[in-house]
């Protein structure tokens, strides 16, 4: 357990131990913060108490907390997130529509659309895959 610093609220105590945790790596980016009554009982601190703490790290944008999930630490920008460095690369053709496409579009089976397919990669790997259509706009 922490010293404890006088004068300041105890919750801030806590949200300044666990952001030198997560600053120091200890609670490394993406990793899961210990169960707020892990947290209570190392502490010796109310479940509300706790709260409070995490709240202030939530201000901060260092944790963020998913419902019924838990409370996860936050990529740094710089560091290799799951977000990092995104690159996409977008792709054009012609294709004639399937059945299901004539379908939406309410054309004949055949008809030329366009379809856009966009890759985002994230470190190489494949991170999304988006296709849309569109009707072939002929000149006229």
């Amino acid at each position: 357990m922490p010293t404890p610093h006088y004068g300041q609220p105890r919750y801030r105590v806590i949200a300044n131990e666990l952001r030198e945790r997560i600053e120091a790596g200890l609670i490394p980016p993406g990793s899961l913060l210990p169960a707020e009554s892990a947290l209570s009982t190392e502490f010796r601190a109310s479940r509300g108490t706790i709260r409070q703490a995490i709240a202030i790290l939530r201000l901060e944008a260092m944790v963020a907390t998913a419902h019924g999930r838990g409370t996860y630490v936050n990529w740094r920008q710089g560091e290799n997130g799951p977000d990092e460095d995104p690159k996409t690369e977008t792709r054009r053709r012609q294709v004639a529509a399937d059945s299901e496409l004539a379908t939406l579009f309410a054309v004949e089976v055949g008809t030329l659309l366009v379809e856009q397919q966009s890759i985002t990669r994230t470190d190489g790997a494949v991170a999304t895959v988006i296709r849309t259509y569109r009707l072939l706009r002929t000149r006229q």
